[in-house]
């Protein structure tokens, strides 16, 4: 089983949207829909991101560490 994410223009949602009822539940399951939102406005609509963004802006580069430097 797999889990995409898709964007869909207005101008073709309902027409993709009717192709999708084609297929049986346990086929195809539509688990979560929601107005497309740019990664800026996300971000923004975070409470304390902003603040939290600028604070680090601010902060000195030697307080910070290298990519190489994460423990993924």
């Amino acid at each position: 089983m797999k889990t995409i994410t898709l964007k869909i223009e207005d101008g073709v949602n309902d027409r993709f949207m009717s192709l999708l009822k084609d297929f049986s539940d346990h086929e195809l399951r539509i688990l979560e829909e929601s107005e497309y939102v740019s990664d800026d406005d996300y971000l923004r609509s975070i409470e304390g991101m902003v603040e939290s963004i600028n604070e680090a802006r601010e902060e000195v580069l030697e307080n910070g560490i290298t990519l190489d430097k994460l423990d993924w």
